[in-house]
């Protein structure tokens, strides 16, 4: 599916330290709790946790970071190598400390957090610098993960942006604090609402203040694609326009570590030759993996596919939607061209889904209005439909592009044509030459050819015979 990548992160490396244990009484010495250990692990933290959702994906990975010459160094090295990364471009600094946070854990409940860690810019920058961009030849793309602990200062982010564009590397950043100057020129950042607003000076509270957020980062850091992550509502984009990338979680357990796993899955795709728009989307699935599991996790292909598939035979049922509810969910629809059609669909045959699917091809979202049972009486006799409302719509929301049902109890569906204002209208063929309902509210109407011989009418005279 994916061509091996080889790709370079560099950021901040630091140790997530959990000691486990049990409470049951309060110290005589001061009123908190006395916690009897029972365990302890360690796991990667900040930079590291983008590497292991890398590893996940599939991707070869070299970090590029500078460490203290001390016991958490030697165990974020051992941990990396566990992994399967490639270490041999940490530094070692003497001097400095590197992070650990530490963190007494009783009952699964956090006591309290200790932090041992040096925060200051590191020293040895023209080497670092020198080392990385010596070694950019070797990778197909770069992630910078800064957490503000020393490492990506703004000579080391600028030496390696302008290193990356000269040899045409993409280079991917989660971005950390008020000003974003540092990552000038880069392939793109990817600030949550908040951290956006914060770099920007603009609430992010609506559409328009998410537009001028998104394009102010645009032009004044001189981004390829200007994105910020939306949380439970997805991903925005902003190329020529703004287009949004609805989310693909249902449960949420944890959201920890879901910013690094977008990260890792746009460099992965990225290298990966694929689009911004399919990098995007996949991320989506990845965050949405990741959120369902608890603490810091990883997403692979497999658990992907997996979703998808369950999602395909759990959710098909919930395309069948109310106008009232179809038009909440078309509202944040962004720039999607929204394509409607309608019929009987009576009984399900290879013209109806050859019709359905070229009407999808149209647009993003189809919109399939189905006459209800009475409906169908009044155009077609007493004797149809052969199937009820709801097991038509059902067969039709199994489809999958077909994005949403609406029964409608009209002779025709105007009044819902003039609700939903879709993009485009599609009728078939047959209707050449005739007036098409709504054509006078939609401007664009497509008309589709029929598979020859194939409709219900034909069926049911075929079964009588």
């Amino acid at each position: 599916m994916h061509k091996d990548v080889k790709i370079l992160v560099v950021g901040d490396l630091m140790l997530d330290h959990y000691i486990w244990g049990q409470c049951d009484r309060i110290s005589p010495e001061a009123p908190v709790q006395v916690v009897k250990t029972t365990n302890e692990t360690y796991k990667l933290g900040g930079a590291g946790n983008v590497v292991e959702n890398l590893i996940s994906l599939g991707a070869k990975v070299n970090v590029a970071s500078v460490i203290g010459e001390d016991s958490t160094g030697e165990k974020i090295i051992e941990i990396l190598r566990q992994v399967g990364a490639d270490t041999s471009l940490i530094i070692k600094e003497k001097g400095r400390e590197s992070s650990i946070k530490s963190r007494v854990m009783a009952s699964h409940q956090q006591v309290v957090r200790i932090d041992k860690e040096s925060i200051g810019d590191i020293n040895m920058q023209d080497d670092f610098v020198s080392m990385v961009t010596k070694n950019l030849g070797n990778f197909d793309l770069v992630l910078l993960s800064d957490y503000a602990k020393g490492v990506l200062t703004d000579n080391v982010c600028q030496s390696i942006i302008k290193e990356c564009n000269k040899h045409n590397k993409y280079v991917l950043i989660d971005p950390k604090g008020d000003d974003y100057t540092k990552y000038k020129n880069a392939t793109l950042l990817t600030p949550n609402k908040k951290e956006a607003s914060q770099a920007t000076n603009i609430n992010i509270k609506d559409k328009d203040s998410l537009i001028k957020a998104i394009k102010k980062l645009k032009d004044e850091i001189s981004l390829r694609y200007s994105i910020i992550t939306l949380s439970e509502e997805g991903i925005a984009l902003f190329n020529e326009d703004l287009e949004i990338f609805e989310a693909e979680s249902k449960e949420v357990f944890d959201v920890t570590g879901a910013g690094d796993t977008v990260l890792a899955t746009l460099g992965f795709m990225l290298a990966s030759n694929y689009d911004i728009k399919d990098a995007i989307k996949t991320a989506n699935l990845a965050a949405a993996v990741v959120v369902g599991k608890i603490g810091s996790a990883t997403a692979t292909f497999s658990e992907m596919e997996e979703l998808l598939r369950s999602r395909a035979n759990a959710d098909f049922e919930h395309k069948i939607k109310s106008i009232d509810e179809a038009l909440v969910i078309l509202s944040k629809k962004g720039n999607k061209k929204l394509v409607f059609t309608n019929g009987c669909f009576d009984i399900l045959h290879v013209g109806h889904t050859k019709y359905l699917s070229k009407a999808r091809d149209f647009g993003d979202i189809l919109v399939v209005g189905l006459n209800s049972d009475d409906s169908v009486k009044r155009l077609k006799g007493q004797t149809r439909p052969i199937n009820n409302q709801d097991d038509r719509a059902s067969m039709l929301s199994s489809l999958g592009f077909v994005d949403y049902v609406i029964i409608f109890d009209e002779d025709t569906p105007y009044e819902l044509i003039k609700k939903l204002k879709p993009d485009i209208l599609v009728k078939g063929a047959d209707y050449k030459d005739k007036d098409v309902v709504g054509s006078d509210i939609v401007k664009d109407v497509r008309l589709v050819e029929f598979v020859p011989n194939k409709s219900t009418t034909n069926i049911i005279n075929r079964i009588k015979k």
